[in-house]
């Protein structure tokens, strides 16, 4: 039998891109998920889709960003399910330009999003997890561990959500709270993502695509979510697709000056 049969799954960004695919695949084992979108006409459709599929699954809609939906959303999944046994943060965007050319209010609400969504959305489950002894699933990026070209301030909050991973694996562990950061790579699309650009003159077209122009091979999202949901079986602190990036990270802290060599090169 599945680890996750009858589980509860809570899946913020869910109504499409990789929080759909990972929802779908818990919903696969036999998981009960709830996912949200933000967009009525997203989460009615994946809820249809789901439903089609045989998933027990509900659709929410709401903004993390925001304390209240943030606890509603739990509130509604439990008085649903009766329990929470996971809770995956996959809401979240990306950013393309140059730092110091970023306005303040365009990285407030990228950290608002990336970073305060998810605290927001854990906050408010947490004591659901301890109840179940559960698990908290943050994705975050191989910008979490190290920063590139031509994505602004993006890292700034992919960094923040590693730190808060970190910590919160050090306070969850006495309550047997399971906490996951998944770091992974660009992610394969059905139809191609381009992100445009404000104010960046002099950053190349590849900065465009996912990745942002670093010379890395894309993700299978089906490949991920598997590799996710055994991670969280087997209660592993981080998930880093392609592994190979690790070798990176490690380079970094021991000698930053070649690491960010590497990274120049490889962008």
């Amino acid at each position: 039998m599945s680890y996750w049969r009858d589980k509860v799954v809570l899946v913020t960004g869910g109504s499409n891109g990789l929080g759909k695919i990972i929802a779908e695949t818990f919903g696969e084992r036999g998981a009960k998920v709830a996912f949200v979108g933000l967009e009525q006409g997203d989460v009615e459709t994946t809820e249809k889709e789901f439903r089609d599929r045989g998933f027990d699954a509900l659709g929410l809609v709401a903004n993390v960003t925001k304390e209240e939906d943030a606890a509603r959303i739990v509130e509604e999944t439990v008085a649903k399910y009766g329990k929470l046994d996971a809770l995956v943060n996959a809401a979240g965007r990306t950013h393309r330009g140059f730092l110091m050319q970023t306005p303040v209010q365009e990285v407030q609400d990228l950290f608002s999003l990336n970073v305060l969504g998810t605290f927001s959305c854990t906050k408010a489950a947490y004591p659901r997890l301890v109840e179940s002894k559960g698990h908290v699933v943050n994705i975050g990026s191989l910008a979490a561990k190290s920063a590139a070209r031509w994505v602004g301030a993006y890292p700034m909050t992919k960094h923040a959500v590693a730190a808060f991973s970190q910590q919160l694996r050090l306070e969850a562990k006495p309550d047997g709270v399971h906490v996951l950061l998944v770091c992974p790579g660009p992610v394969k699309r059905k139809t191609e993502r381009l992100y445009p650009l404000k104010n960046a003159e002099g950053i190349p077209e590849s900065a465009l695509k996912p990745g942002g122009g670093v010379k890395v091979g894309k993700i299978d999202p089906k490949d991920l979510a598997r590799d996710i949901l055994k991670a969280c079986e087997k209660r592993k602190s981080e998930l880093v697709a392609p592994k190979k990036a690790r070798l990176l990270f490690a380079i970094q802290q021991l000698c930053p000056s070649l690491g960010d060599w590497i990274v120049l090169k490889e962008t």
